[in-house]
């Protein structure tokens, strides 16, 4: 058996994985026709390569602007629950076993849910998900840079009836060049404070001082992304001595210029210099990415060989936030 079949058959364990990223193109397309809302496009060949990159954006922002018409159609309950179900089935198609799905329920509410309406069909998705495809998952609910504090706190406070009812963990996403972590102190005090694990994008374009910042500030157990540890050693002694697991997105780092080539991507440095690393999609539609692909890629561009590629798993497991009996579970498939 050769390493691609080996890893299409490995079990996978997906922690960084945002859903209105990932969406499949034709759901958008077919919600979009049925809201009438799609006044620019003749046809679906047309319309999907908004949806995604071709390659490198000159920057993060450019990337952002394919989530647009994704957000624009997971506006009702409805909508919500399909998608994260059909994310669910994608998952299983590709091995995953269980994941952890992060959204932003701020960015759902703009014709009129609440926040706990639209965690609910969040939740219902991926749950009816699970019992269709035999995949487990959470939720991580998204703060979001540059928005009041009052409405990320207002998240916090009314997703925690639903912690370890489907969500397990909050997390900080969107620009974070303007907006560092001591802006959102208040914010992951209190997710702290209610019993939320807690997982800062941060690193992602630049600002690798916003690293330890998550770390000392907003309570990051885990970092997403972290590409620019390199430019200070002591965030090696951070991460290493607080068991701090980064969640690298190699195709996304590339898409977004965070990195000119995978080859010279630093989770082979983070891995051999023995930093917790695993490896992830971000937005498996955005980036044409599946996790199954990434893992090839980790292999072919980067040098990872099947034993690695199976170490990166095992990180995963011990660094996701669900419970000691799902954890188990996991194991189990390996």
């Amino acid at each position: 058996m050769n390493i691609r079949e080996k890893i299409k058959q490995l079990p996978k364990v997906e922690l960084h994985l945002h859903l209105d990223g990932s969406v499949r193109e034709e759901t958008v397309w077919e919600l979009l026709n049925k809201q009438g809302k799609n006044t620019n496009y003749k046809s679906f060949e047309e319309f999907s390569k908004i949806l995604s990159v071709d390659g490198k954006c000159e920057s993060l922002k450019e990337y952002l602007k394919a989530f647009d018409y994704p957000i624009m159609v997971m506006q009702n309950k409805e909508n919500l629950k399909r998608i994260s179900r059909e994310l669910i089935e994608d998952l299983s198609k590709e091995g995953v076993v269980y994941g952890e799905i992060r959204f932003a329920p701020i960015l759902h509410t703009s014709k009129g849910l609440t926040i706990e309406e639209v965690i609910e069909a969040a939740i219902d998705g991926i749950k009816e998900g699970e019992k269709l495809y035999g995949v487990k998952s959470n939720l991580i609910l998204c703060a979001m840079r540059g928005f009041p504090l009052e409405d990320n706190i207002n998240v916090i406070r009314k997703g925690a009836i639903y912690l370890n009812k489907g969500v397990v963990s909050a997390d900080l996403a969107g620009n974070e060049h303007d907006f560092p972590p001591e802006e959102s102190k208040e914010v992951f005090d209190l997710a702290k404070s209610l019993g939320y694990h807690i997982t800062i994008h941060a690193g992602e374009t630049g600002r690798e001082e916003n690293i330890i910042k998550s770390i000392d500030i907003t309570h990051a157990e885990r970092i997403g992304h972290g590409m620019y540890a390199y430019k200070n050693p002591k965030i090696y002694d951070v991460l290493k001595e607080k068991n701090i697991t980064l969640e690298m997105c190699p195709t996304s780092n590339l898409n977004t210029s965070a990195v000119d080539r995978l080859e010279d991507h630093p989770i082979r440095k983070y891995f051999d210099e023995g930093i917790k690393v695993t490896v992830n999609t971000d937005n498996m539609t955005v980036s044409r990415i599946t996790l199954e692909e990434e893992l090839y890629n980790l292999n072919e561009k980067l040098g990872f060989s099947y034993e690695e590629i199976v170490e990166l798993m095992k990180n995963a497991i011990e660094a996701s936030f669900c419970d000691d009996e799902t954890k188990k579970w996991i194991k189990n498939k390996f």
